[in-house]
């Protein structure tokens, strides 16, 4: 079964909503972006978790950022900024923590920089962000699935990027991912999750065939 994760949540009632739903991973931005918190409101969140595996969102982090949102308890982070394959490696041995590795796309080129990172426990497959963007994640841009066509990936992969609870279930026929990543696609007001679209993206996901 296709695995889910709802990204960008700040309220505990929708985390656990989120869990109780069946996402099998949630996560949190510790980046500027309107679904940014603070490592306080993080220790609450973790409470409502239930089931599903937190996930700290981090671009470009620090020694010290890195270990303080480890120390919160986060068994995952996942870096969007410009790691180097050097760098995810020494966060892997700084905090403990598996780390996975999103990579913003376009062409189908793109993906030749995915195989240099060796140490990364999994990456996403997003789209890349607009030129001149001030955030690396949550722009609701989908990107040409036909690229990822023949591609195998290195390690477990989330497709993400512009997915809804309308296109999720093409997206992954398409794709044959075995995970979807979602933030702005289950929201009506940016940065702000809706119930209805969280489960009805998560049901379709779920309910979904892949190739």
């Amino acid at each position: 079964m296709v695995k889910v994760k709802i990204c960008g949540l700040k309220d505990p009632d929708m985390v656990a909503f989120a869990a109780r739903e069946g996402a099998d991973w949630v996560g949190f931005v510790f980046a500027p972006s309107p679904r940014q918190i603070t490592l306080a409101a993080a220790e609450t969140l973790l409470l409502s978790v239930g089931k599903a595996v937190p996930v700290a969102l981090l671009v470009n982090p620090s020694d010290e950022e890195a270990k303080a949102v480890a120390a919160l308890g986060f068994p995952v982070l996942q870096l969007h900024g410009q790691e180097t394959p050097g760098r995810t490696a020494e966060l892997k041995s700084l905090t403990g923590c598996a780390i996975w590795k999103a990579f913003g796309v376009r062409e189908r080129s793109d993906l030749g920089q995915i195989g240099t990172f060796q140490d990364i426990d999994g990456l996403l497959v997003d789209a890349k962000a607009p030129e001149g963007a001030a955030i690396a994640g949550g722009h609701g841009a989908a990107f040409d699935w036909q690229i990822l066509k023949g591609w195998t990936a290195p390690k477990p992969w989330l497709l993400a990027g512009g997915l809804t609870p309308e296109n999720v279930a093409a997206a992954i026929a398409e794709t044959g991912a075995g995970g979807v990543d979602v933030s702005s696609g289950v929201e009506r007001i940016r940065g702000l999750k809706d119930r209805e679209l969280v489960r009805a993206f998560i049901r379709a996901a779920k309910a979904s065939k892949q190739p």
